[in-house]
């Protein structure tokens, strides 16, 4: 079973203590899902962070409530970020104007460098294009396409030119432990997760998250991908390593212990909603279409986004296993069809 050694998260500014030397910290995020966990290992003289949260005035200034309480005026000589998402790597350029260091694995550095240079005051067509692929509500379109788009410079501080890869099957030392690097995929390419070889701590970012589902989502700069089958096949590469003892702490929610169920939940919970999925597409319809066989609630503004992005991947991963037909319909849509 899944087991949660706290009820509660930290408060904002302060940090709890989850096992020596390694502290775990919540910032908030403007969003449905409103938090994200950061940790902070301590080196000694210095401490190590792993991941940010958003490049906001409001976080800068939490983070130096924590700098100056909890974390005891020691310096941030390293910062590590797991994945290249917003609410990860956010603040990682601000560390580093500030003296750290950053490590993070290459596809997350790269995606996030080119994300945050590429700067976009009007929706690329290239995005219009995918939105209408996906079958996008037609008020949310025309809304979409006249507001400015999200930029990931708008909550994310400049990177630096250099950095120091994390590499899958490498090992890292953190917090006075030695960490094996193992890498995920499907939430985010090349998602760095750490494995203490000294005690039972793991951290997971947002590959090992113990009461919802990473968004497995499908973009414009890489519509025809596949996340779902990067997902299953990350859960199932990983659960050799996975223990009921390990303290799991995942990017978002709370530390928790069961990772070998969790993981396999995470793999069932696909499994299960794809014949959903394939029973709904007996009739044509577009990845807009298909929420209730997929997320079995109603999906309300503040998910919509996310949610379509999930709907694309679990089409384009029916598709690309050969479940299901694909044919353009007339209002610019991908309608799919099972075989």
């Amino acid at each position: 079973m899944i087991h949660y050694s706290w009820d509660t998260p930290p408060t904002s500014g302060q940090a709890i203590e989850v096992a020596a030397g390694v502290l775990w910290m919540r910032l908030p995020l403007p969003m449905a899902l409103d938090h994200v966990n950061v940790y902070a290992l301590d080196d000694g003289d210095s401490w190590t962070v792993i991941d940010t949260g958003f490049a906001s005035k409001v976080t800068r200034k939490i983070w130096q409530q924590l700098l100056d309480g909890p974390l005891a005026g020691k310096p941030v000589n390293r910062v590590v970020v797991t994945h290249h998402h917003p609410d990860h790597v956010g603040l990682a350029g601000w560390f580093v104007a500030n003296g750290a260091c950053l490590a993070m694995p290459r596809t997350g550095w790269l995606m996030a460098r080119m994300l945050t240079l590429d700067l976009q005051e009007t929706v690329p067509p290239e995005t219009l294009a995918f939105y209408k692929r996906a079958g996008m509500e037609p008020a949310e379109f025309a809304r979409r396409s006249k507001d400015r788009p999200f930029n990931f410079a708008d909550c994310v501080s400049p990177l630096p030119l250099g950095y120091t890869r994390l590499i899958d099957g490498s090992t890292i030392q953190m917090g006075g432990r030695s960490w094996d690097i193992r890498m995920g995929d499907g939430h985010a390419p090349e998602h760095a997760t750490f494995w203490s070889r000294d005690d039972n701590l793991v951290i997971g970012g947002d590959q090992l998250l113990p009461s919802i589902s990473a968004n497995l989502g499908v973009y414009p700069t890489e519509p025809e991908a596949d996340p779902v089958a990067d997902w299953l096949a990350s859960c199932q590469r990983l659960m050799p390593y996975a223990r009921d003892d390990q303290l799991v702490l995942g990017g978002h929610k709370l530390p928790f212990q069961g990772l070998p169920l969790r993981l396999q939940q995470m793999i069932d919970n696909h499994h299960n909603a794809l014949p959903r999925l394939l029973k709904h597409l007996s009739e044509p319809r577009a990845a807009g279409e298909c929420f209730a066989p997929l997320f079995k609630r109603s999906i309300g503004p503040a998910e919509y986004g996310l949610a379509l992005v999930e709907a694309v991947a679990h089409v384009n991963h029916l598709y690309h296993t050969g479940q299901v037909t694909r044919q353009l319909r007339n209002d610019g849509a991908y309608v799919f069809q099972a075989k």
